[in-house]
């Protein structure tokens, strides 16, 4: 597996079969990965195409398999950026950490994704988490 990221929040993995492998670490990890695990499912039931898909989920570890959504951007206009997360909360979700380093490019579907929801909210519930304020996010 390929390293992506590892932080005190998060180690993000790829494997040889492309499948993104996330264990949340740190501070409140079972929260953000039963928020990130229940905004994707909703996202999956919602028909939202351009966010990962949970392969598997482990609560006992915080782990979640995903499917790969390609690879992160090196630079994204603010226009298309804040047009994207528009589209998110069509979708009925505010991400809550909007910025290019949660957007990624897929080649096959030709267009822009978004990742990392661990700290979205569900729109018609109010549900999901919130940064703690001044935190700036790994």
């Amino acid at each position: 597996m390929r390293e992506l990221k590892h932080t005190r929040r998060s180690i993000v993995r790829v494997g040889y079969d492309g499948k993104v492998h996330k264990q949340f670490l740190g501070d409140r990890a079972p929260q953000r990965f039963d928020n990130e695990w229940r905004i994707l499912e909703y996202l999956r039931e919602k028909k939202c195409p351009f966010v990962p898909r949970v392969l598997r989920a482990d609560p006992s570890t915080c782990s979640l398999i995903t499917t790969n959504m390609g690879a992160i951007v090196e630079t994204i206009s603010p226009d298309k950026l804040q047009s994207l997360f528009q589209e998110l909360e069509s979708y009925g979700v505010i991400h809550d950490d909007p910025f290019p380093r949660n957007v990624t490019y897929h080649p096959i579907l030709g267009r822009f994704c978004i990742i990392d929801f661990e700290f979205a909210t569900l729109l018609e519930s109010g549900e999901g988490l919130t940064q703690a304020s001044g935190q700036t996010p790994s």
